[in-house]
């Protein structure tokens, strides 16, 4: 039974540790391919779900909106949700991000500044490779938006795992150490 437990520490902390990083690079892919589509097709995924949104909507609240009403309602939502998709994708970027560190030992102020640096850092490059892309083009306030979203994510991180510690991980947190006989 010596051995399991030997083999579980081994497992955790030299092959599930590195693979937690895994997520944040899913996550960077799929902003980078958000990112590669042209301005026409971002448009219409937008309005797509624009509509989606004013069409759901309108059936739970049975507003018994005409078609040309609800195309209006949508066009009107559409720069809140395309605003909306930025802070969100970049706040679970974040948590993507901050969760590995966090599982090896970084806590506080550096946790939130690396993690927001790395997501920053990453929202710049990612606003640059835009400028290839037909008919976009960087902004600085995506950039906001998207530090904004990684700052909400690791600060929801920080929470979430100070929360856990404190009360589901307490047990292995607060193992008795062995004590040194001083002989």
């Amino acid at each position: 039974m010596r051995y399991v437990g030997i083999f579980l520490k081994y497992f955790f902390r030299n092959i599930l540790r590195p693979l937690s990083f895994v997520p944040a690079v899913v996550m960077m892919y799929i902003i980078f391919q958000f990112s590669a589509s042209p301005a026409l097709e971002s448009t219409g995924v937008s309005s797509g779900v624009c509509m989606k949104i004013v069409n759901l909507a309108d059936e739970t609240l049975e507003l018994g909106y005409s078609y040309e009403h609800k195309a209006y309602l949508a066009q009107k939502i559409e720069y809140p949700v395309r605003k909306l998709a930025h802070f969100s994708e970049y706040a679970l970027l974040a948590v993507c991000v901050a969760l590995p560190f966090y599982v090896y030992g970084l806590r506080g102020i550096w946790l939130v500044l690396l993690t927001c640096f790395i997501c920053g850092g990453y929202a710049c490059t990612d606003e640059f490779h835009q400028s290839f892309v037909p008919g976009r083009s960087p902004q600085l306030k995506d950039v906001c938006i998207d530090t904004a979203g990684a700052f909400c994510g690791v600060i929801f991180t920080r929470i979430v795992g100070f929360i856990g510690r404190k009360t589901i991980f307490r047990p292995l947190c607060n193992e008795p150490k062995k004590k040194r006989s001083r002989e």
